[in-house]
């Protein structure tokens, strides 16, 4: 996530790094307490949606089941983020992720 410029504020990568050593379960445990804490926080919301998106990546080649997890989970938190915020939470969201 470095490689991108963004400097990482939540622990997401490192917890998703460790859930995806035990599956597909773990991993939706770990998204169900992560957006349940903090889809009010809309600077962790956008880290949360851009760690989903670089973890689809990770495991595309390697891992196609957890890859489409991690693709169903960004959609609903992309989907969740753009019906909920609004003005300059909104702006930073999108600004974030582009």
């Amino acid at each position: 996530m470095r490689d991108s410029g963004y400097e990482l504020k939540t622990t997401f990568w490192n917890d998703f790094s460790i859930a995806d050593k035990f599956g597909c379960d773990s991993v939706k445990d770990t998204y169900q307490r992560a957006f349940s804490e903090w889809k009010g926080n809309y600077v962790f919301l956008t880290e949360l949606t851009l760690v989903l998106n670089h973890k689809i990546w990770q495991h595309h080649k390697t891992n196609p089941k957890l890859a489409q997890l991690y693709d169903d989970l960004w959609r609903k938190t992309d989907a969740w983020a753009m019906d909920n915020l609004k003005g300059d939470e909104l702006d930073y969201f999108i600004d974030t992720l582009d």
